[in-house]
């Protein structure tokens, strides 16, 4: 299947390592040029060395950038940077590290703020930004623009020790509901993306945080993640990274304002 994504220019958030390193890999191997940031500049060089190697392309289709998702003024200039180097922008994928495991009383006030400064306002500031050049994107012949927000099944079902997760993801899903419905007749598709129980670092630092509580192995606790989906297995970077993929290529153009769980079926619900 032609995904219609050789030579399209990707913005990805958080991208040094897990999820987001998977989705700038599997982008870049479509042919996508792809700019890929995240708030240390040697962990961020070594990703892009990284995605340069297992997809295979030159260096030049490639943009490393330090951009901390949390700051306005450097997603502005990120952004602007990318469509100036690879001459506009078609895909924005928001991505951020996810906030600490745990209940209403572990967190004061500024723990809440910072959480979702994390998750919500860093979302809604990398779309406020990349909207001029997707809007761009859109007008031309060839067009194609999409906004993919990975956020977390939480969004759909709530984890209990996520509180700042859950609330952050919950209002991730608000904002792109309402901005699908506005975008739609540009053209521009908004997306969300709900990863489930993923082999990534960020699982690994939840696992530790779980066992300190409960006193749990970390076998335990991934073998009980394993049993609450239908798959009885983790997830794996790469299928999720290929799940966001479909959804940014051209074969998606009809697919907007939607949730979309790649979790192995862990959700329950019926819709």
């Amino acid at each position: 299947m032609n995904l219609g994504l050789k030579d399209r220019v990707a913005f990805v958030a958080g991208a040094s390592s897990g999820l987001g390193l998977a989705i700038a890999t599997e982008l870049a191997r479509e042919g996508c040029r792809v700019a890929l940031c995240s708030r240390n500049e040697a962990r961020i060089t070594a990703a892009a060395k990284a995605v340069r190697e297992a997809a295979g392309v030159d260096q030049n289709r490639l943009l490393p950038l330090v951009c901390d998702v949390t700051d306005e003024a450097q997603i502005e200039s990120s952004l602007r940077r990318t469509a100036e180097h690879f001459g506009g922008l078609n895909i924005l994928v928001t991505n951020a590290g996810g906030p600490p495991a745990g209940f209403i009383d572990d967190f004061d006030a500024d723990q809440w703020r910072k959480g979702i400064e994390l998750n919500l306002i860093s979302t809604i500031n990398l779309c406020r930004h990349a909207l001029p050049h997707l809007r761009r994107a859109a007008e031309v012949d060839d067009a194609l623009a999409r906004i993919l927000m990975v956020t977390s099944v939480s969004a759909k079902q709530p984890v209990p020790n996520l509180y700042l997760s859950n609330t952050a993801r919950a209002g991730v899903q608000g904002f792109a509901k309402s901005l699908a419905e506005e975008l739609g007749p540009t053209g521009i598709t908004v997306n969300t993306v709900l990863p489930g129980y993923t082999r990534t670092e960020r699982l690994g630092e939840l696992a530790d945080a779980i066992e300190a509580r409960s006193g749990k192995t970390k076998e335990e606790i991934e073998a009980g993640w394993s049993e609450s989906t239908a798959l009885k297995r983790l997830g794996e970077p790469e299928e999720f990274a290929a799940a966001v993929t479909f959804l940014a290529s051209a074969r998606a153009a009809y697919i907007t304002g939607i949730a979309f769980p790649v979790e192995g079926g862990r959700v329950k619900h019926l819709l």
